[in-house]
């Protein structure tokens, strides 16, 4: 039983140094990753400043006024997405409407799957 232990502990260490160094090298990787993304897109710093004060303007009129009724309210959201926001960016939202060509989820899994197997 002895003989069995030593047997099994000596063919574990090379494999406990490579678990080690695989474990190591994915915390490295992992901690450069979001370096990579100096490169993406950077905005221009002016870009969204004039709907952000237009944004802050009306949300200070509405918390120095009188709060609102239920019709004025209504009417508000109605013109946009909410009685302050309005309409600012709702051509950027995502919604059935202007995402029709994406796939869900669902379907990706299920593309993976068939070029993985080999089925179609």
């Amino acid at each position: 039983m002895k003989v069995l232990n030593f047997v099994l502990s000596m063919l574990l260490r090379p494999v406990q140094f490579l678990i080690v160094a695989c474990a190591c090298t994915l915390l490295f990787l992992s901690s450069a990753a979001p370096a990579f993304a100096i490169s993406s897109y950077q905005s221009d710093i002016e870009e969204g400043t004039t709907q952000l004060l237009e944004t802050q303007k009306r949300t200070d009129e509405v918390a120095k006024s009188q709060p609102l009724n239920q019709k004025q309210t209504q009417e508000r959201t109605n013109q946009g997405l909410n009685e302050v926001q309005g309409d600012a960016d709702i051509d950027q939202m995502k919604n059935p409407g202007n995402s029709s060509s994406s796939t869900s989820v669902e379907d990706n899994v299920q593309n993976f799957l068939e070029k993985v197997t080999g089925k179609k």
